[in-house]
Parts: structure tokens; C-alpha cells; sequence
């Protein structure tokens, strides 16, 4: 019986304690916990990137010193920041409902040195065989294959294509994690998405391929280009009306 009340008496003690100090008596009445040492310094929990980013549900304002690049980070609730306020992203983190699956270097079109710019993957595919749609229409307004122009490309297709559940339009409807604003990339997005797919995950390395949004420039009625990842090959007389991947 004396012990029992011994233990509740000093769990309520513990409870009732609202501030901790450390190398001094007196802290400061707005801290929970304050440090004072002249010769010693608080150690942050050293991690590497990856261990970083295989914390399940990092909590508001959690701190790390990231031993990849030897500066801190913190999480402000739905990614990673340098205390700069500079956005940590890297290929295969998830972010706005989604895989990064490639980020904009010197060169790239659109890139701004002071932006993180880039693209995001759904973590899975949509369907494993879906035509391109429209066989025989060419897209209003064109194709494009270059970085960045797939969305626009998406936009164009289901413009002049009504068919429902092609390609394109299965991705402008996606409604993915709390994000809408998804599309078929462009053939060279498709292409960043192969060379990153280990990275990124998700990906079925079997037969069909995957569609890009872009029209193969000599017949754009009739044919899209589209990528095997299994080989990474080309398949440039794919018509609209096969099917391949999403």
C-alpha cells in the first residue's frame, strides 16, 4: 500500500512539472525544456535522406540533422525544409498525392534555379490497356513532346476526342489524393519516368507499353508514340486504337 501511493505521488509530480532545465535552475518560463552549457551543444538525430524519408507520418515541426547534406531540416507538415525555407525534394519522395518522378535541371525547359520545379507520378498505373483514342483525328491544336508540354497535350486530346476512357482522359479525371490536376506526360516526360522507374516504383515491366501524350509527327491522325519499359524502346507505328498502358 506505501508503495503504490509513493508511485502515484511522484507520477503526479512528473505530470504536474511544466518546464525542464538543463544546466540551469531557473529556465525560461516560456520553454517546456531549456539547454545552457558553454562548452556543449544540443545534437540533433543525424539521418541520412533516405532514413529521412522513411519516416511513416512525420509530425508538424519534427527536426533532423540530415547527414546528406549536413544541414537541418524540419517538416512543415506536408514536406521536408532546410531552415532557409528551401523545399527538400528528391526523385521518389512522395509529394501532392503522388511519386516526384523527375526534377528540373539546367537546361531543362522551364527551370528556374530559384524554384523547385517538376514532375509527379501516380504511385500505380491506371490501367493496363486503354486505347489513345480517335484513330484518324489528329489532336486540335497539336502535340508536343518536349518537357512540360503534357499537360497541354491531355488538354488538347480530349478536346477533339469525345471517346470516353482513352488515355488522356482517364488521367484528367484521375482524382488522386486529394489532387485532380493529373494528365498523360508528353513523350519526353514519359521517358524521364523510365529512366527514374526504380526510383519512382509502380511501373510493370511486361507487355503493352506505356502511352505519352504525343502524336508521332509524320501520320498524327492515326499514331502516338508510347515507350516499352521493359526494353526502353520506341515503338513508333503503335496506332491510336491499340492499347497500352496508363
Amino acid at each position: 500500500m506505501r508503495i503504490i501511493t509513493f508511485l502515484c505521488f511522484i507520477l503526479l509530480q512528473l505530470q504536474t512539472t511544466a518546464q525542464v532545465g538543463i544546466g540551469t535552475a531557473s529556465p525560461d518560463e516560456s520553454a517546456v525544456l531549456e539547454l545552457n552549457s558553454n562548452n556543449q551543444g544540443f545534437l540533433l538525430p543525424r539521418l541520412t535522406n533516405a532514413q529521412r524519408n522513411a519516416i511513416e507520418n512525420p509530425a508538424l515541426g519534427l527536426v533532423i540533422f540530415n547527414v546528406s547534406t549536413n544541414v537541418p531540416n524540419y517538416f512543415n507538415g506536408e514536406a521536408w525544409y532546410n531552415f532557409n525555407d528551401e523545399l527538400l525534394l528528391s526523385v521518389g519522395d512522395f509529394f501532392q498525392g503522388g511519386v516526384v518522378a523527375y526534377i528540373l535541371e539546367p537546361g531543362d525547359p522551364g527551370y528556374d534555379e530559384d524554384l523547385v520545379q517538376g514532375f509527379i507520378a501516380a504511385e500505380n498505373d491506371q490501367s493496363s490497356g486503354v486505347e489513345w483514342g480517335c484513330r484518324g483525328t489528329a489532336a486540335s491544336g497539336g502535340t508536343q513532346s518536349t518537357l512540360g508540354t503534357g499537360q497541354q497535350n491531355t488538354s488538347n486530346i480530349i478536346a477533339t476526342c469525345s471517346t470516353p476512357n482513352i488515355a488522356a482522359r482517364i488521367c484528367a479525371n484521375l482524382e488522386l489524393n486529394g489532387f485532380d490536376d493529373w494528365y498523360l506526360p508528353s513523350y519526353d516526360e514519359l521517358e524521364k519516368l523510365y529512366e527514374n522507374r526504380a526510383s519512382i516504383g509502380g511501373f510493370s515491366n511486361s507487355a503493352p507499353s506505356y502511352w505519352s501524350s504525343t502524336e508521332i509527327d509524320f501520320v498524327p491522325s492515326s499514331s502516338a508514340l508510347n515507350l516499352n519499359f521493359d526494353r526502353g524502346s520506341l515503338r513508333q507505328n503503335t496506332v491510336k486504337d491499340n492499347l497500352c498502358r496508363v
